[in-house]
């Protein structure tokens, strides 16, 4: 089993930062909208992190780069739900480019993790 301590790993850090981040983003949509992007949007968020979590339980590297791969598509997905709010003005006083920029360095990080060879 690799010896992978996801609380210790920055990508799962900034990706819970950010979670919550996009919980806040949330609660300033309208109510029309809580239960449509709003919710895709916070679920995309937390994939991040749960799937790098998940991952590093796994017994192989292949296995917890599968993860890796689910958690990266999940910023991919986020990105575009941000994209939208903001083209759609879902919430105002909101610096959507702030968020975009904090997830795509979140897509770096996470396509450029290295494994550590030992713990």
């Amino acid at each position: 089993m690799l010896k992978h301590n996801f609380r210790q790993l920055r990508i799962w850090i900034d990706s819970v930062e950010f979670s919550k981040d996009a919980y806040l983003l949330t609660q300033k949509f309208s109510a029309e909208h809580r239960f449509g992007i709003s919710s895709q949007l916070y679920r995309a968020a937390v994939s991040i992190p749960s799937n790098i979590a998940e991952g590093s339980s796994r017994k192989s590297q292949k296995d917890f780069s599968h993860f890796l791969s689910m958690s990266l598509g999940s910023a991919f997905e986020l990105e575009t739900q941000l994209i939208i709010a903001e083209q759609c003005e879902l919430a105002i006083n909101v610096d959507y480019q702030s968020l975009l920029t904090r997830v795509q360095a979140l897509q770096k990080q996470i396509a450029s993790f290295e494994y550590p060879i030992s713990q």
